[in-house]
């Protein structure tokens, strides 16, 4: 009886959902995409990039771990601020173990009060990393431990996601909180979202890279159709804007800005679906969607329940 016990025990896994929250740019996409092994969130050197939570799975043979990636805790100024603080906000609840995410470079910068407070409250299932520790001073370094050690009562561990180092030891952490649960997903999938949301967050990424100033934070993308059976696969995506002179800088004259725009965007979605893609891109006006609940809504945005 006892060996049979013994042999149950041995085979228990554990399973769970990781919420990564903080400041915008302090590499929460950075990281999931190193502990997953596969580029899955967008990553660009500008702040509040992710809008919509990125889930990734890793899973080893005794643990499968769903990361969500949130999006940056912003001071919010308008509507769409909102509606990224909601997501983080509700991640944090729904997670079975929080990571804070701490910027080495920035060490006056923790995490809003309020998210303090809330943390604070759910201290048993916190850990704290410092990432960015080949960049960052040694005196920011111990700042950021001193107040995770007096605000939270966690001692941070420090990591360096663009190196990979310290995320074995991060891992273990994670792992140490997650309850005992057979694996939540196949455990061949490296991703809890559909293809199309990650074609449309390639497309985003790629404005980031591609247009200054406003552009990338006035632009939403969405796909229309997404003929997976054809060949090549056809996408139609509709990328909205919330002016006509910025749907103009979209273009660009005779339209070369976004046929530019869709090479760019066409070889990256190639390279993350595998087959030969035919990418349809569209240019829409949507006035002021960023500070409007029905067009938030419409272009599939997550709002708190008082958002009017």
């Amino acid at each position: 009886m006892q060996a049979v016990e013994a042999s149950e025990h041995a085979q228990a896994t554990r399973a769970g959902t990781v919420a990564v929250v903080g400041r915008p740019n302090v590499g929460k996409s950075t990281l999931l995409n190193a502990l997953i092994g596969e580029k899955l969130s967008i990553v660009t050197p500008r702040a509040q990039t992710t809008r919509e939570p990125v889930r990734g799975i890793l899973t080893r043979p005794d643990a499968q771990i769903l990361f969500v990636d949130t999006p940056g805790l912003v001071d919010a100024s308008y509507l769409l601020h909102r509606s990224m603080l909601h997501t983080a906000y509700t991640a944090l609840d729904d997670a079975d173990v929080i990571l804070l995410l701490l910027d080495a470079t920035r060490p006056g910068e923790g995490p809003p009060l309020d998210v303090t407070e809330m943390l604070r409250a759910r201290r048993a299932r916190v850990a704290v990393a410092i990432n960015k520790t080949d960049a960052g001073r040694s005196d920011a370094i111990r700042a950021l431990t001193t107040w995770s050690m007096r605000e939270l009562e966690v001692q941070p561990l420090l990591l360096s996601a663009t190196e990979r180092d310290g995320l074995d030891v991060l891992l273990e952490r994670l792992l140490e909180g997650l309850p005992e649960s057979p694996f939540l997903y196949p455990e061949d999938e490296l991703a809890a979202q559909p293809v199309r949301f990650f074609v449309e967050e390639l497309v985003r990424e790629t404005i980031f890279e591609e247009y200054e100033q406003e552009i990338p934070y006035a632009t939403a993308v969405r796909i229309e159709e997404y003929r997976e059976a054809s060949d090549p696969v056809y996408i139609r995506a509709v990328i909205y804007v919330e002016r006509g002179s910025q749907k103009a800088i979209v273009v660009g004259h005779g339209g070369a800005r976004i046929k530019t725009l869709g090479q760019r965007s066409r070889e990256k979605i190639e390279a993350f679906v595998g087959n030969h893609v035919y990418l349809d891109l569209w240019v829409k006006i949507l006035p002021g969607w960023r500070r409007k609940a029905g067009a938030l809504k419409y272009l599939g945005y997550t709002l708190p329940s008082d958002a009017h």
